[in-house]
């Protein structure tokens, strides 16, 4: 195993591809009860292990080693972001992202100092699952990763195939443990910065899932420049070509939510 997430990943794929859906009432959660369960893990997980030990995390780690932390990760995101901008026939973006890379891994201790944000280079991050979305896979069911959390049949997709090739990351480890080392002080940075967000969330809703669902699929079609998902649409849906749908009607998130969702959604894992 070179590395534990592209296992996780490929874990809820399959669960998902192996028919755990029935009747929907919500066109984008086809697979409630599989992510429902998934998501009771993954808070249980955080509960008990994740949240704890990003709270000692933060509590022994200065503030600048955090974010030079935070930095280096990012400066990994930005190969990934440069492919996937090349993928989409977006050359200056392309091209911003590996000057990004280029600055902060030569003059930023190998991205431990964002310098090229200073130096005015745009940090517009996209992924597989953008330009799946930008080939036209619009419309995707909702589902929830194990440790990645709120994600989407065609986010997953772009998630395990960018991971399950030769990446910049597998420079920095070659066994099991330091792949879970490595990756376990990503999560629990990330978890880190969203320490406090929730209470925000335990009180916004009586159904955390549900709202953590629609507040998630709204962020996606804004930042996609798709429609809203929560609200009646007709869009043909590309996951009904490898699987039969399946779940069931809860409350939806209110659409002012959007702006706090990525913060809600992380903090819910």
């Amino acid at each position: 195993m070179s590395s534990l997430k592209p296992a996780l990943t490929g874990l809820a794929l399959s669960l998902l591809l192996a028919g755990c859906a029935s009747n929907p009432t919500v066109p984008y959660d086809r697979f409630e009860p599989y992510n429902r369960a998934m998501y009771q893990v993954n808070d249980t997980a955080d509960r008990y292990v994740i949240k704890p030990v990003a709270e000692g995390y933060k509590a022994i780690t200065p503030s600048p080693v955090r974010t030079g932390v935070s930095n280096f990760f990012d400066n990994l995101k930005d190969i990934y972001s440069a492919l996937s901008n090349a993928l989409r026939a977006e050359p200056e973006k392309a091209l911003n992202d590996v000057m990004r890379v280029a600055m902060n891994t030569g003059f930023g201790l190998f991205g431990l100092i964002d310098i090229a944000s200073q130096a005015g280079l745009k940090n517009n991050k996209t992924t597989l699952g953008d330009t799946f979305a930008a080939w036209g896979w619009h419309d995707s069911n909702y589902l929830v990763l194990p440790f990645f959390g709120p994600s989407t049949v065609r986010d997953g997709a772009g998630l395990t195939a960018s991971l399950a090739g030769p990446g910049p990351e597998k420079m920095f480890y070659d066994t099991t443990w330091q792949a879970v080392g490595f990756y376990g002080l990503y999560g629990v940075n990330t978890r880190a910065r969203y320490l406090g967000v929730e209470a925000m969330l335990s009180t916004a809703a009586l159904d955390p899932y549900s709202y953590t669902r629609d507040a998630y699929m709204q962020l996606r079609a804004q930042q996609l420049g798709l429609p809203n998902p929560t609200q009646a649409a007709d869009n043909f849906n590309l996951d009904e070509l490898v699987d039969s749908p399946a779940g069931k009607q809860d409350s939806s998130a209110p659409a002012a939510a959007v702006p706090n969702a990525k913060a809600a959604a992380s903090a819910a894992q």
